[in-house]
């Protein structure tokens, strides 16, 4: 390993990684050893000098204002630097939105005086230990002006909230085609608060060197998250640097700059110190938001042999009070299966919680929960095989774009599926499959993630040692990063893969977008490929070229780059190490630098857009076709008839998510999707003390997630191709497809065994007993 932020190769032979392996083949991760050996250093781990240590306070009302606090006890302990509250904050500027919108022309202060939610920010104490600081922020008395609070969506006083006119879609005459139908079915889900809990916690170190601010922080976009922190403090976006190579996990909650990384860097500019600042696990459950809940009421009517004639969908989803969070319910509605009448709506309903915030598929996930347990219960009510129904209302094309699929393997997933899990042998009535005392299931369900794309940008350097970097401000959070780019370089310079060192997670190297909406591979492995095969006809020009190349002799057109030499096609002349050729025509590397940003979009002004907003990145349905990726589950369950406990105990999954650029890692990442979809139907819940609004169950302890113990073993089948309309490579979404459609289809098989059809997440034994 070249550095520790520039993982090798370490694989063995067995899996695939060998010398000369490239894209497609199956190599353990690189970064996988650091990791192992704890060499890898994450953000919160490093320890510059004079550091002092932050602890945040937060509010113990759900609304309201903060009164009064007594800071007098707390400024007077042992090692306290600093107590820091709305009254003494420093000014800072509003940012932009992450769309890149103008900010409200208005100050920003990331602790609250007035209260929208129980757990919100409202002082933070600095010490010269964690420990001391801890104490301090537990001798603060705040004292508050409480106000009436609306807690959730089944407050009376929250209301239905307010349409969000974008997120509408109609054709036909559903509730006219809906009331003629033969057979209509109408019910309501729910899914409850979910939270993106990952292993590594939220928090940094801030450290300012005059008006340039350094801060190591979990990131899933440096760029755009060194772009708020730069409007905040009213610095130079250059001024502004992000460092993560490593990342213990975010699902979507380290994209953007949270109010904690205000205050630390407000901190550590007051006192002149590097400032380390950790939120702790329950804090984690307000400093920023997850899935919120959402509710939704699907109706649909058909035909008596299962054709779908309407569909009719009202869905809402809480937000703040302090802003509009919207989870798109209609997402999967809208597209899933063809139809010829379709209305839906989706409402967002104001409650005193923390905003909203992305969690793995957001949208997606609670839209295939409704719909693919309505297609089941319909399927139900006709007497049809669930995956029968489901191909008799196949969609041909994309039926709200009116546009072609690029590709849509979803036919393939469901046979694939079918097939490998024996759905054949599945006995329709309910109740009817056991094994002693256990109620077995089966369900089905079929989910989808769309492919979005904004350009990228990397730098490939050829070495006079005969090796490869490669180097982005992009990220690696466990997803495989370091490896399909130095993968992708390899095939395209001709290099074996242990041979390229890939160095990431730094917002002074070129630039990368966001890390969300499975786009980061597609467009990083295109970035990359661009820029390897630019150095490499810079490295084959030379060898033509250069006086001092042995090879200009030949008046070859072009040469040979293979396994790390340089050589004609035809055989003649000389056969060169790369790093050979280097050094006998004296230079020490070629360096190109290559983006993937549309021709008269290079401007400073369109970069600086690109990288650091989500303004150029373009939908599923830009162009001329719909982009998606495909999935079905086919899932079977285990119910204790006698106390009602539901395990799930053998998952199918076939998936279409175009070229995989590492099957490996491709398939790590649908199992550990499909595990967060199993955690979502049986375990996942936030409960909130209607009372006081407060999370009650905001720890690893009560807030359940799944663990080996509640987790089979898992099949996934690739069924996808390579894919040229949605990215250079072939590659389709990968990372949040998976858990789509886990939960309805363990809906499924719970009713399938039980005979009791549940609609509201997670599925728990109170509510089957």
């Amino acid at each position: 390993m070249k550095s520790l932020e520039s993982p090798r190769k370490h694989g063995d032979a067995s899996d695939g990684a060998m010398a000369g392996a490239v894209l497609g083949a199956r190599l353990v991760r690189m970064d996988g050893p650091a990791k192992i050996k704890g060499a890898a250093r994450y953000a919160l781990e490093h320890r510059p000098e004079n550091l002092v240590h932050a602890v945040m306070v937060q509010s113990t009302v759900a609304a309201g204002r903060v009164r009064s606090i007594d800071k007098a006890a707390a400024e007077a302990a042992p090692g306290v630097l600093l107590v820091l509250t709305a009254d003494n904050a420093l000014h800072l500027a509003t940012a932009s939105d992450w769309t890149g919108a103008p900010p409200p022309d208005r100050p920003y202060n990331p602790l609250a005086r007035d209260v929208a939610f129980n757990g919100q920010h409202v002082a933070a104490v600095v010490a010269e230990t964690f420990e001391q600081a801890t104490e301090a922020a537990r001798l603060l008395d705040i004292a508050y002006d409480e106000a009436p609070a609306i807690v959730d969506l089944d407050d009376p006083a929250a209301g239905d909230g307010m349409p969000i006119g974008m997120l509408t879609a109609q054709w036909g005459d559903a509730d006219a085609a809906l009331a003629a139908a033969p057979v209509r079915i109408e019910a309501e889900y729910r899914t409850p608060r979910e939270y993106n809990v990952p292993i590594e916690p939220h928090g940094l170190i801030a450290e300012w060197h005059g008006d340039s601010l350094t801060l190591r922080e979990p990131s899933q976009w440096l760029d755009g998250m060194a772009r708020t922190y730069a409007e905040w403090f009213g610095v130079p976006f250059e001024n502004v640097r992000i460092i993560a190579p490593y990342i213990g996990g975010g699902f979507g909650s380290k994209a953007l700059a949270l109010g904690h990384g205000a205050v630390a860097a407000m901190a550590a500019r007051m006192l002149g110190r590097p400032v380390k600042l950790a939120i702790t696990r329950p804090q984690s459950f307000t400093a920023f938001g997850g899935r919120p809940a959402t509710r939704q009421t699907i109706a649909l009517g058909a035909t008596r042999q299962g054709k779908l004639l309407s569909i009719v969908h009202r869905g809402a989803n809480e937000t703040s009070m302090e802003g509009v969070a919207v989870e798109p319910l209609g997402s999967v509605t809208t597209i899933m299966y063809a139809t010829p009448n379709l209305s839906s709506h989706q409402n967002v309903v104001r409650v005193n919680t923390v905003r909203p915030g992305p969690l793995r598929a957001p949208g997606e996930n609670p839209s295939a929960f409704g719909i693919e347990c309505a297609i089941d219960e319909l399927a139900c009510e006709l007497g049809i095989d669930p995956l029968e129904i489901r191909l008799r209302n196949y969609a041909e094309e994309d039926p709200k774009a009116g546009k072609p699929w690029s590709t849509r393997r979803l036919r393939e997933a469901f046979a694939a599926g079918a097939d490998a899990f024996g759905w054949s042998r599945r006995s329709p009535e309910p109740r009817s499959m056991r094994d002693g005392h256990d109620l077995i299931g089966w369900g089905l369900a079929a989910g989808t993630y769309p492919v979005r794309r904004t350009p990228g940008e990397a730098k490939v350097s050829i070495l006079a040692d005969g090796t490869l970097e490669v180097t982005s401000s992009s990220i690696d959070m466990g997803q495989g990063t370091y490896t399909i780019l130095a993968q992708t370089a390899a095939e395209a310079v001709g290099v074996a893969v242990e041979n390229v060192a890939v160095r990431l997670g730094d917002s002074s190297l070129p630039r990368a977008p966001v890390a969300g909406g499975s786009q980061l591979a597609n467009l990083m492995t295109g970035a990359v490929h661009k820029a390897a095969l630019a150095a490499r006809d810079e490295l084959v020009g030379l060898a033509i070229n250069d006086p001092r190349s042995p090879f200009r002799t030949l008046q070859a057109n072009t040469l040979l780059v293979s396994d790390g030499r340089i050589s004609s096609p035809r055989g003649e002349g000389p056969a060169l190490p790369i790093g050979e050729f280097l050094r006998r025509i004296g230079r020490e590397r070629i360096e190109v630098l290559r983006d993937t940003l549309p021709e008269g979009a290079r401007s400073a002004a369109d970069r600086y857009k690109n990288y650091t907003t989500i303004a150029t990145m373009l939908s599923p349905t830009d162009g001329d076709y719909s982009l998606h990726s495909w999935c079905a589950h086919f899932i079977e369950v285990r119910v204790d008839e006698d106390f009602g406990t539901v395990r799930v105990s053998r998952v199918v999954s076939a998936l279409d998510s175009g070229r995989l650029y590492n099957p490996k890692l491709a398939e790590s990442q649908w199992k550990g999707g499909i595990i967060m979809g199993i955690g979502q139907a049986l375990l996942e819940e936030g409960i909130v003390d209607r009372r006081h609004g407060r999370i009650v169950n905001n720890n690893l302890g009560d807030y359940l997630i799944a663990t080996n113990a509640d987790i089979p073993d898992i099949e996934v089948i690739s069924v996808g191709i390579p894919d040229p309309h949605a990215s250079v490579l072939g590659g389709k979404a990968v990372g949040e497809l998976p858990i789509v459609g886990v939960a309805p289809a363990i809906a499924n098989a719970v009713y399938h065994a039980t005979g009791k059809r549940i609609r509201d997440l997670p599925i728990t034994l109170e509510k089957l007993v």
